[in-house]
């Protein structure tokens, strides 16, 4: 079987550009821990290999987020010479889908997209997000939903919060002005009014125009049972495809207990500026 291999980031390919009677494969490789794949009008296969340029990581885990538009292809990951479904057409169109599964070679994870048949030349495409993740990130064997990858029900004890104001994808001030549950994907939304922001990634916490007010969206588990109560919090978490999820949420007075505590034992693993 022929191959034609490129080199990208973000990819867009399209099945229009291929020779029709062509039996090559066209192959991309995507040199990023994340990022995006949108392959239009699909046509036959399409091989995606994923190749974090950093050689010193470990990535074993990916995870793959199709548009909400997905049409027109069905993933598979290659194993061992065989194919396995990860996601398929019916599957991708499903709204927060989230697939994410082991990576043999952490070095290197090729996907293969096969088109679905079709008679005619509407417009179909079929993209989506990845991330590879490390094992530090995964917790547990399955990984049906991105929110077991990260987000957890359990207090934090005072190690895992120190950690977390100093890794985590975004650090806030504020309070619970909203909780909202969504059963059909095991998730909560939670609507937070932001005193403070400390750190983010990308800006999921912003200003309100009208208001003046700051705030933003923090999803985590339904099984976490988060509820709408007062007082002031230190949310803390990591972002994936472009949505925070919770990770460890104290109490603001009790953060600035224990952060102080470790500060004056010097056992604080960074340097964090209190208000």
């Amino acid at each position: 079987m022929e191959e034609n291999s490129r080199q990208h980031g973000n990819v867009i390919p399209s099945g229009l550009s291929w020779e029709p009677r062509s039996r090559a494969v066209e192959q991309v490789h995507l040199r990023c821990t994340e990022g995006s794949l949108e392959w239009m009008y699909p046509a036959r296969a399409l091989r995606v290999v994923l190749e974090p340029n950093l050689s010193s990581a470990r990535h074993t885990t990916v995870c793959i987020k199709p548009a909400s538009d997905f049409q027109g292809a069905s993933i598979y990951v290659e194993h061992a010479g065989q194919l396995h479904l990860v996601v398929s057409e019916a599957e991708g169109a499903r709204p927060h889908h989230v697939s994410c599964f082991s990576a043999h070679t952490p070095q290197r994870v090729a996907l293969f997209l096969q088109a679905s048949p079709q008679r005619d030349i509407s417009r179909r495409t079929a993209s989506f997000q990845y991330e590879l993740l490390s094992n530090q990130s995964a917790a547990g064997p399955e990984f049906k939903k991105m929110a077991l990858v990260e987000a957890m029900c359990r207090p934090c004890d005072n190690v895992e919060l120190l950690l977390a104001i100093c890794s985590s994808d975004f650090v806030v001030k504020g309070s619970i002005r909203n909780v909202s549950h969504d059963s059909e994907n095991h998730m909560s939304h939670v609507d937070v009014s932001v005193q403070k922001v400390y750190r983010q990634k990308n800006r999921i916490f912003q200003q309100d125009e009208a208001s003046g007010d700051w705030r933003g969206p923090i999803r985590t588990l339904l099984q976490c049972k988060v509820k709408k109560g007062g007082g002031v919090f230190l949310f803390t978490g990591n972002e994936h495809f472009g949505e925070a999820w919770l990770g460890c949420a104290p109490r603001f007075k009790d953060f600035l207990f224990i952060y102080r505590a470790a500060r004056e034992r010097g056992a604080n693993p960074c340097e964090f500026q209190l208000d």
